[in-house]
């Protein structure tokens, strides 16, 4: 991601994902701090973090890394130490962004189908901690970025640019790292959170025919169940932010693996379909952080009802400014 791409598609594309995904996080972030989604704190907590990392993502990322290359290519941002400070920190919002979404699946996971850590395991002081540590752990694990990259030329004594170092492809130190980056963020958040969507389905499909079983049995017929109502916002939700998260991290997956197992890195140019395949990897995992509010708003009436009122409320203003 330290490669910003030529063109005008490239250019179209991150200035207006940039206009977009600032503002959506940003409302996102109002809407969920003010605690009137009908959503418990946990939840909560768990959104408001997603929220504020996706923005640092596309702040990082984006405005900072992606825009600059495209339009201000030489700029102080490209001088070596700060080319490296900007990857590593990029790689830790990102690190930070995909496991708070792990995160708030195992907390869903544990709230459908753990019924005995439920109470203690599924609060607000437990949310804030875990957020706490997925974070750290997410800044400190990428410090080695910083160390990792050379200038690729040098004017005025004044190193410029980033480029991986040579031993970074042969060192095995490196290769490990490497390894252990790319199977830590996203390979093994994309299992898990299959694999717990995968369970709590099936949780979810047994429960669901069992109280339904037993209502139809105690009552004679079919009544509204508000638990398994609330279950069920609450599933949908879920399921709408992983595979949202996994359709839009699949392509950097697959393009991860297959250079790891063919061994082929070398591209030749931005016209090289290698090229243009890592980058659209990168395209779609930086737009899925900006999805997740518009998933909200599909999936949560209140929120909706927030988002309303936020919108309108200019228009209310001026109304009362003018009369």
């Amino acid at each position: 991601m330290h490669s910003p791409p030529r063109g005008v598609v490239y250019a179209i594309y991150y200035t207006a994902l940039a206009a977009i995904a600032v503002p959506v996080n940003i409302v996102a972030i109002v809407i969920l701090s003010r605690g009137r989604c009908g959503l418990s704190r946990c939840i909560t907590r768990y959104m408001l973090s997603m929220a504020v990392t996706d923005l640092l993502v596309i702040i990082t990322a984006v405005i900072l890394n992606r825009i600059p290359g495209i339009y201000f290519p030489g700029s102080f941002l490209s001088i070596t130490p700060v080319c490296s400070l900007s990857i590593a920190i990029i790689n830790a919002t990102r690190d930070s962004s995909v496991w708070l979404t792990v995160a708030f699946t195992f907390d869903r996971f544990v709230a459908i189908c753990c019924h005995t850590l439920n109470t203690k395991y599924c609060t607000e002081k437990t949310a804030t901690v875990v957020i706490g540590t997925v974070c750290a752990l997410g800044c400190l694990s990428n410090i080695p970025w910083f160390f990792k990259h050379e200038p690729i030329v040098i004017i005025d004594k004044v190193p410029w640019f980033c480029r991986l170092k040579e031993k970074s492809y042969t060192s095995p130190l490196w290769t490990a790292f490497d390894w252990l980056d790319n199977l830590l963020t996203p390979c093994l958040p994309f299992l898990l959170i299959l694999l717990l969507n995968a369970v709590t389905v099936r949780h979810i499909l047994a429960a669901s025919l069992a109280r339904s079983r037993l209502r139809a049995h105690s009552n004679g017929e079919n009544q509204s169940d508000p638990e398994m109502e609330s279950r069920r916002k609450s599933v949908i939700l879920l399921f709408a932010i992983s595979v949202s998260f996994i359709l839009l991290w699949m392509t950097y997956v697959a393009q991860f693996l297959y250079e790891r197992f063919t061994n082929d890195y070398k591209i030749n140019g931005f016209t090289d379909p290698k090229f243009i395949v890592r980058e659209s990897a990168n395209m779609f995992q930086l737009l899925s952080c900006s999805t997740n509010t518009f998933i909200y708003s599909v999936t949560q009436s209140k929120f909706r009802e927030q988002l309303n009122k936020m919108l309108l409320y200019p228009l209310a203003l001026i109304g009362k400014i003018v009369k």
